[in-house]
């Protein structure tokens, strides 16, 4: 069996465990219909699929505050922003993340002039929500290091100790200290379509967004079907940026509910400091492509106090002498508190 067969196994194995003990408490604690703040806990890595190379790991903690919870100043933010919606709630979401980025063969100290280069992002988030019954505007300004100082290089050799893996040799390399800003905003549409397929419920959510700064500019577009039992509201899973949009915060519609999920996304990029190379300085470079889709299927299954979700993502190329497309994983896990 594939390792990427076998963790999706372990996971699916993992969720029908947890709803057998929870299923009798979920029930009661949906009691309780108050709004509440969501803690993400989000891992994609490519290990999914026995692959090291390109965007190779992320890791991100996120939480949303409660619409009761938000600040005053988000509030008034969110009222003055033309693009945002005048009516609805209104949440703030707080992230720390790491990206890390190395070419396909990490054996050699000096990879090609036309590979990916060695990098690495550390930031930390500060985001912004607006939804209604059927739609969600998000905002997030993301601010960190690109560099040595991202502590990429650190965290990919401890772990491949960890397990054993070979030492990446490269990251001498690798793209050199700059500050790292994003502009991030994606739009959604819950339930564009929606309706009964086979006796489960369905719905189709449209998106578009787009993102400007340093690290990455470009404007995309796509969509998520949604395939299950008593759907959430939500937007699907949390991903990292560039993705398809999902959501931190969930609402439960009953004690416990799961859906399959399948989505595509379109992105025409400007700038990709990660293949595009430093800004202020010279460093290795690539040649990327102008235009990237995603396409991701998964499943959710939603607690009353938890949501867990797997998605395997394929992406195409990004740069002209990428070996193939990538695939990779996200695992997050989603607390209401």
């Amino acid at each position: 069996m594939r390792s990427g067969a076998r963790c999706f196994l372990v996971l699916t194995v993992l969720c029908a465990t947890l709803c057998a003990v929870s299923g009798a408490q979920a029930a009661e604690q949906m009691a309780d219909e108050d709004s509440h703040g969501t803690l993400t806990l989000l891992f994609e890595n490519d290990l999914f699929f026995n692959t090291d190379r390109d965007y190779t790991n992320g890791v991100m903690a996120a939480y949303t505050t409660a619409p009761a919870d938000t600040p005053d100043w988000a509030l008034r933010a969110a009222r003055l922003l033309p693009f945002f919606l005048q009516h609805g709630e209104v949440r703030t979401s707080y992230s720390l993340g790491q990206d890390m980025f190395t070419p396909k063969d990490i054996l050699i100290a000096d990879p090609p002039p036309d590979a990916r280069p060695y990098a690495g992002f550390l930031y930390g988030a500060l985001g912004l929500t607006a939804e209604n019954d059927r739609r969600l505007d998000q905002l997030q300004l993301q601010l960190g290091v690109v560099g040595p100082d991202s502590y990429a290089e650190e965290t990919q050799k401890f772990v491949h100790r960890l397990v054993h893996a070979n030492a990446p040799q490269g990251w001498n390399t690798q793209l050199g200290n700059e500050p790292g800003l994003a502009l991030i905003y994606e739009r959604s549409w819950r339930s564009y379509v929606s309706g009964k397929l086979l006796g489960f419920s369905f719905d189709i959510d449209p998106h578009i967004g787009g993102a400007v700064g340093n690290v990455y500019d470009y404007v995309n577009a796509g969509a998520m079907l949604r395939l299950g039992y008593d759907l959430p509201d939500d937007y699907g899973p949390l991903r990292i940026e560039p993705s398809l949009p999902g959501s931190d915060f969930y609402e439960p519609t009953s004690g416990f509910g799961w859906y399959l999920f399948a989505g595509v996304d379109g992105r025409a990029v400007g700038h990709n400091l990660f293949l595009d190379g430093n800004t202020f300085q010279s460093s290795r470079h690539t040649d990327k492509l102008p235009l990237v889709g995603d396409l991701q299927v998964g499943a959710a299954i939603s607690l009353a106090r938890m949501r867990i979700a797997f998605t395997h993502v394929f992406r195409t190329k990004e740069y002209h002498a990428q070996p193939g497309i990538d695939q990779f994983g996200a695992v997050s896990v989603s607390f209401r508190f």
